[in-house]
This record gives C-alpha cells, structure tokens and sequence, in this order.
C-alpha cells in the first residue's frame, strides 16, 4: 500500500528534522490520525520525494524526520496548453485535474476574443493542481499562469517550442502523430472557448507559425479537447 503523500512548497533539507504547516499536519493528526513513528511521503513539486517518519504528531506542528530522497527526473520537453477560461468554473476545475494527472507541465489560462468569464482564482486553481498531483503519486506541480490575453501569447517569441492551435473551423489541418512523433521540442497547443476561436484570432495564429492540429472527428467541449490534448501530448 502506498503511503501517504503530502505537498510542502519548502523543505529545509539543512535540517533532518521538518515542521509541516498547519493545515498539513491537521489531515496528518486529525484525518488520518497518523501516530509517532508511522511512514509518510513529502513532495516540493520540484522533482523531489522525502520518506518521512513523524517524530512529533502535532495536530498544528507536525514534525517530522526526513530519512531519504528520492530526485525524479522531469521530462525532457514541456506539455503546454493554453485554454480559454470557461463560464462554468466548475468544468475547468475538471479540466486542471485531469491534465495534472495526465501529466501536463504547464497551463495558461487564455481570455480570448469569445471568453465569457475573465475571473480567476489563482490560489484556488493552483489548490486544485496539488490535489492532483498528490493523488497521481507526481512530485512535478504543473505551473499555473496568469490569465493570458490571446494576442499577447501568440505574438510572444517562443524559443524551441513546437506551436499548435485546434480549432472548428473549415480548414487543411495536420494530425498531432505526424507532428509530434519525432519532436523533442517543447510543445504548446491553444484550445479556445465556447463558440471557438474568432477569425482574426485564428488568422494571427497561423500568421504566428501555429500549426492548425484536429483532435478528431466530433465536436467537442473547451475541457474535453484540452483533455484529448492533453493525453495526444503527454502520450507522443
């Protein structure tokens, strides 16, 4: 059985011994009512896994002793999408965890022409990121970005990244396998909201060197084509 796995954004590797915050230690105290000297797993999110054995089981200052760690390797090119922001925030919610679990390597929130809501809390979405990644045993915390307006991600210099936009409308576009199947490069794929990207967008895109992809025959939702994405992605 696995053992318990816990999110810690600084780990004083300095010191064997660790003091989790308060919110922390409470699920390891009071949830789990975890005992002195029973096993747990830390993550930073950078890479690094601490097998841990609690030496003080402090519902407010759990502290415990790191006895080991363990450095993962992240992989060698970034999965980045980039996704309008929904009106249900509820439904991107679903989308963050499911690409996290997936594996995605960074998410930009998008405000596109068509985006209907433009609110965005951070803090709680980077929350839902750590979930995620806690229950799919990870110790790489996809990054979270600001709210990017559209215009301002497409013409930004992107260095060694290999760029792609699915769109619906009427076009020639390329299968993600015959793109992706030899690229070591980074890659960012736009996924737009409901109703689609505009015309102009679509327009600045291509004139950007973006690569139109198609994510299959049927129309989908903004969170099931950045999930069906996010799988071609993480998976090619």
């Amino acid at each position: 059985m696995a053992l318990p796995f816990f999110y810690t954004k600084e780990i004083n590797t300095h010191s064997k011994q660790f003091i989790l915050n308060e919110e922390t230690s409470k699920h390891i105290v009071q949830v789990l009512r975890m005992q002195n000297g029973e096993q747990l797993n830390l993550t930073d999110g950078v890479g690094n896994i601490y097998l841990s054995t609690i030496a003080d089981n402090n519902k407010k200052a759990c502290t415990v002793e790191i006895n080991s760690t363990i450095n993962t390797t992240k992989s060698k090119a970034d999965k980045i999408i980039a996704i309008s922001i929904l009106k249900n925030a509820s439904r991107f919610e679903w989308f963050l965890e499911k690409a996290t679990e997936i594996g995605i390597t960074k998410i930009i929130p998008l405000i596109c022409d068509r985006t209907e809501r433009t609110h965005f809390r951070h803090d709680r979405m980077n929350s839902i990121l750590i979930s995620a990644m806690l229950q799919s045993q990870q110790s790489w915390l996809p990054i979270l970005s600001e709210p990017v307006g559209f215009d301002d991600l497409v013409v930004e210099q992107l260095d060694d990244c290999t760029k792609l936009i699915a769109h619906c409308e009427e076009d020639k576009k390329k299968e993600l396998t015959s793109i992706l199947v030899h690229q070591s490069a980074n890659q960012l794929m736009l996924i737009g909201p409901e109703g689609d990207f505009s015309k102009e967008e679509i327009a600045l895109a291509l004139n950007n060197d973006f690569t139109p992809v198609t994510l299959g025959s049927t129309r989908l939702r903004t969170e099931t084509a950045g999930i069906v994405a996010a799988t071609l992605l993480c998976n090619l």
